[in-house]
């Protein structure tokens, strides 16, 4: 039995299609990363540079040290923290809750003149990436996670602009803040957001621009550090080749990107045993 015989042009059609398949299989790839969500239509105006002309709110503090509990979360895989001032400040033994009743001891750096502290374990999580250089703009929107009245809870705001806080009593300064119109957070929690202090406020991308410093429940806004404030700080302190997280974080997905965030302790809850 003899087979048919197969055409040349057929024979050299298929060499030539199998040589370009391998030629587009062994070709460089360098896509571009997906680019960031678009700006919200509500952004504004990039922000301008401390003033002495900002609005100035003041906030009173006990004139001695009152135990507190408050949130941190990570800026280095080395155990490095970052979380509000006043929540450590005169506490001799901070830790960090890492779950089933057990508690990481940590050491305190004070920052001098920001509402800051910096936390030292030995060891941590995967840190939170920073950028507190970045440009600012009016009506941007947080994403605040946290520990809120001593629960997992989190808080979504818009930049409203800057300020500066005038905090009298004990650690009487003034200091530059960024202020931030609340406007969402964890469904069924009413009240204050004490607790939510030293969380961090992280962009669309998942990049931290601030610590949650203060709020001001009649006037519904929030406080964070101001980037002038916060840049020394973490300065020589955070690598800055962090990734940024997975997907955008949205109002629709704030509460989820939240509990990983605590889930992975990368986001945790401070307290002082003493």
């Amino acid at each position: 039995m003899r087979f048919p015989r197969v055409p040349d042009w057929l024979i050299y059609g298929v060499v030539i299609l199998a040589l370009v398949l391998v030629a587009v299989d062994r070709r460089e790839r360098a896509d571009a990363p997906p680019a960031p969500p678009p700006p919200d239509e509500t952004e504004g105006a990039l922000l301008g540079p401390v003033t002495p002309f900002d609005p100035t709110v003041v906030v009173e503090t006990p004139p001695n040290f009152q135990p507190s509990m408050g949130t941190a979360f990570a800026i280095s895989s080395r155990g490095r923290w970052l979380t509000a001032r006043h929540v450590v400040e005169g506490c001799r033994r901070p830790a960090l809750i890492v779950g089933g009743g057990r508690a990481v001891a940590a050491d305190v750096r004070l920052a001098p003149r920001a509402d800051v502290a910096l936390l030292i374990t030995d060891g941590g999580p995967t840190a939170l990436p920073l950028a507190v250089d970045a440009p600012l703009r009016q009506g941007q929107r947080a994403f605040h996670p946290g520990y809120p009245q001593g629960s997992p809870g989190e808080v979504t705001s818009r930049l409203l602009g800057r300020e500066t806080l005038r905090i009298s009593g004990r650690g009487a300064r003034d200091e530059p803040v960024l202020a931030w119109a609340e406007v969402g957070r964890t469904d069924g929690m009413a009240g204050t957001l004490a607790g939510l202090s030293g969380a961090p406020a992280v962009d669309r991308q998942g990049r931290v621009v601030g610590v949650t410093i203060a709020e001001a429940p009649r006037r519904g806004r929030i406080y964070t550090t101001s980037p002038d404030t916060l840049s020394p700080v973490v300065r020589g302190a955070a690598p800055a080749d962090e990734p940024v997280l997975g997907q955008p974080v949205t109002i629709d997905n704030y509460g989820r990107v939240s509990d990983d965030l605590r889930r992975e302790l990368r986001v945790a809850q401070v307290v002082c045993l003493g």
